[in-house]
């Protein structure tokens, strides 16, 4: 549990404030800490059909995956915010090929799918987006994170500058747990994008069974997730960083097949991209997403922070991109329609 002050946001506040000189858009960052430059992989893919995609990114890391899984549980974490709009979701041909990557490299004997989604049940969601096929092709599990153990974490208010209590999911956390975080690319209302990381961190906090957003809710019935939130700008920014160094993928799959323009992360507009990032550092292959969307990263507060405190790469010049050149696959999303507000977190306090 980590306990938030007023002076430490202040500061973290004050760093982002001058991230966008100290922070070239090419990606010139040295990681506190760093000596000598340190080089990490990722893999893009490009083609026509997204299991391929995803199989094709994942295999130059076998090897490195096999190994890190070990005996661990295998839990792929899909992005399902809305349980009933396919374009905000992660797509089922995505898991598949995860699972057939898995299973030519022999893990599939203990893996499930795990979700909580942010706006109605999960298994539900599940069952719209054509998951439970799944199951008796590849002997897989679908867990609903909301009827599972959770551990308690504390995350900032920036209305109050105090820590709150949250609920977070326990497999989450679990260190006999192998994060996959299988994102979909998108633009964001409150942090400019979602890629993997945020994928987990804000997928961790759990709701109450029968919380929707709609007027069929149980009364009483509540999500935290809301809590992640911080009640602003500066505040989600902050606690994603915060609880990054708690709740992280292990391992990193964008699916940029068909991204989301616009009004993300539930209300905007397909963009036709046909690629897919996977990389075991989560920071690179949010970096690469980011510069594939087209994004000035100076603008992305979190993946800043964590380039700041040396938690990953974000520097391009020490990543190591395999398959297709970065550069052919550039596309410029449009961002949400609040990215003025958003970018709130830059300036002082």
């Amino acid at each position: 549990m980590t306990i938030y002050s007023r002076r430490s946001f202040l500061k973290v506040s004050a760093m982002g404030g001058i991230a966008a000189t100290c922070f070239d858009p090419l990606g010139s960052i040295t990681s506190l800490g760093t000596q000598e430059p340190v080089s990490v992989k990722v893999v893009l893919t490009s083609g026509d059909n997204r299991a391929d995609l995803a199989f094709r990114a994942l295999q130059p890391f076998s090897k490195q995956i096999r190994q890190a899984i070990g005996n661990r549980r295998v839990v792929l974490k899909p992005n399902n915010v809305l349980i009933d709009v396919p374009l905000t979701s992660t797509h089922v041909d995505t898991l598949e090929g995860v699972l057939e990557f898995l299973k030519s490299i022999n893990k599939l004997g203990n893996v499930i799918i795990a979700e909580s989604a942010a706006n109605g049940p999960t298994l539900e969601g599940f069952d719209n987006y054509g998951y439970y096929r799944l199951v008796s092709k590849y002997h897989v599990r679908l867990v609903d994170l909301d009827q599972e153990p959770f551990e308690i974490l504390y995350v900032f208010d920036e209305k109050d500058f105090r820590p709150h209590a949250i609920r977070m999911s326990h497999i989450l956390l679990d260190s006999n747990s192998y994060i996959v975080s299988v994102a979909r690319m998108k633009t964001h209302d409150r942090v400019v994008a979602t890629l993997s990381l945020k994928n987990i961190v804000v997928g961790a906090p759990i709701k109450d069974i029968g919380f929707t957003w709609t007027s069929k809710r149980k009364p009483g019935a509540k999500s935290d997730k809301s809590i992640t939130h911080g009640s602003g700008f500066r505040g989600i920014n902050y606690n994603l960083y915060s609880l990054s160094r708690q709740l992280h993928p292990h391992l990193s799959l964008i699916d940029g097949f068909e991204g989301m323009e616009g009004n993300g992360p539930n209300s905007g507009t397909p963009v036709d991209h046909r690629i897919c990032v996977v990389s075991p550092d989560w920071l690179a292959a949010d970096r690469v997403g980011i510069e594939l969307m087209g994004i000035d990263f100076c603008k992305v507060g979190y993946l800043n922070f964590c380039a700041q405190t040396g938690l990953g790469i974000a520097d391009l010049n020490k990543i190591e991109i395999i398959g297709e050149n970065l550069s052919d696959h550039i596309k410029s999303y449009k961002l949400n329609d609040n990215i003025n507000s958003q970018l709130v977190w830059m300036n002082p306090v």
